[in-house]
């Protein structure tokens, strides 16, 4: 597999959005379950995308779609609204942004876990607003009691990444920070 790039289609979204830029971007390709996190850094007038990591992710085993209830993974451009979980045990289990348990403690392994980086869409009609919205759909990057499922779809719309994954970036990302999510 070739490494993944930033692509096009986000910088236009950007530009079409009047979004800025942020320091890091976390980046979703749904085709091939892999997400990736690039730093954005100036050089001569323009903002150039540096790979720092790859990821294996799982999104929505029902597909992508936007619409409220389909417990499908959006697309387009979203930022990191909310985080939650800040130095909670890997295998934490969480409902409600709460934490109510571990795996260990017998919980199901489709459970929230580890950390949530709750996801805010920035494209009104395609991800923002009315029966789209990516915020209101509880969307989330979060950790996943089944973590052999990664890889492969197996969501109910969120991106699921392994612990070791997501606690760093987790660690690392503001508030604030872009996140792409595309088909290829």
């Amino acid at each position: 597999m070739k490494p993944l790039r930033l692509p096009i289609a986000f910088r236009r979204a950007c530009t079409r959005l009047g979004v800025e830029l942020t320091q890091h971007v976390f980046a979703v390709r749904i085709a091939e379950q892999r997400a990736a996190l690039f730093e954005l850094t100036a050089q001569s007038n323009r903002r150039i995308a540096k790979l720092l990591k790859e990821f294996v992710c799982s999104t929505s085993k029902f597909g992508i779609g936007q619409i409220a209830g389909s417990n499908c993974t959006p697309l387009g451009l979203h930022r990191i609204a909310e985080k939650h979980g800040d130095g909670a045990e890997p295998g934490t289990v969480f409902k409600g942004r709460k934490p109510i348990g571990h795996l260990r403690d017998g919980l199901p392994l489709e459970s929230i876990t580890t950390r949530i980086l709750w996801l805010d869409g920035l494209d009104p009609g395609c991800n923002r607003g009315g029966n789209v919205d990516t915020f209101a759909r509880y969307i989330y990057i979060h950790g996943f009691g089944d973590q052999a499922s990664l890889g492969r779809p197996a969501s109910h719309g969120c991106i699921h990444l392994a612990d070791p994954d997501l606690i760093p970036l987790y660690d690392l990302l503001p508030v604030g920070t872009l996140v792409w999510i595309a088909e290829r």
